[in-house]
């Protein structure tokens, strides 16, 4: 797979080059976010420099970040779910397109198709009406004979089984606080979902990179920025799974297998 890199940003920032594009999920480059504080260094300017594509999952403050997307630049090209382009066009973004589940679009020879996500799509979070809302998806990002999967944030649904077999499943393993709400991936369900797509290589996400500050220097949130990616990879080889977790640092590129490995 020459020509294919990942670089995990932390969160679930993920760098994408896959036939000669430049892919960022969801992201979030910044020190804060909201009230919650990046307790790993934010990435250089480098790491998400000359982006093509922007793709955005949800709403929710931590996925769909505003300073952030404002260091990419107002007139870089950014996807979110059906519903949201006018409101992000307010912000001030003049690059933005919608797509919902089952639709596709293109950028040079990627493709990038839609999928289902259990998930809040709301603005604000769940319990809430008022502000902006659009369903959550997840993401495949096709090329160059490489398909991955990106989740957002979801919880197991069905459909998944439509999507595999994946190249490489970027999954959500965690979250930024000590519990996990509802339309969210824990270690074991993650780990289930690797299974369900056929998932050849998984890189998990979504962990060990934000914290709300009162709580980052108790003993339970340190084991929890740290174990929830060391869990899934236990929680995959005890199920007898075939994926080989892609085990990645919030800033790191992704080791990915050589192609011999993956026939």
């Amino acid at each position: 797979m020459s020509g294919f890199n990942l670089r995990f940003l932390g969160h679930s920032t993920v760098r994408l080059e896959l036939a000669d594009r430049v892919v960022l999920t969801d992201p979030v480059l910044t020190a804060r976010v909201g009230g919650l504080v990046r307790v790993v260094p934010p990435p250089p300017p480098d790491a998400y420099a000359g982006v093509d594509l922007v793709l955005l999952s949800h709403l929710h403050g931590d996925h769909l970040h505003l300073p952030s997307l404002k260091l990419l630049g107002t007139g870089t090209r950014i996807v979110v779910p059906r519903g949201a382009g006018a409101w992000l066009a307010r912000k001030g973004f003049r690059n933005v397109e919608e797509i919902a589940p089952g639709e596709t679009l293109a950028e040079g020879a990627l493709t990038v198709t839609a999928t289902e996500a259990v998930h809040s799509g709301h603005r604000w979070g769940p319990r809430l009406t008022h502000g902006p809302q659009s369903p959550a998806i997840g993401h495949l990002i096709e090329g160059a004979g490489t398909k991955v999967y990106n989740a957002g944030d979801t919880d197991l649904f069905a459909g998944m089984a439509d999507f595999g077999p994946v190249d490489v499943a970027l999954l959500p393993v965690w979250g930024w606080g000590p519990n996990l709400g509802p339309g969210h991936l824990d270690p074991a369900r993650a780990a289930e979902a690797a299974g369900i797509l056929r998932a050849r290589a998984a890189v998990p996400v979504h962990w060990g990179t934000l914290a709300v500050p009162g709580l980052k220097r108790t003993a339970r949130m340190r084991r929890l920025l740290a174990d929830p990616p060391r869990v899934f990879a236990a929680e995959v080889k005890a199920a007898g799974g075939t994926t080989e977790v892609l085990f990645t640092e919030p800033g790191a590129d992704v080791v990915l297998p050589a192609p011999t490995d993956r026939a």
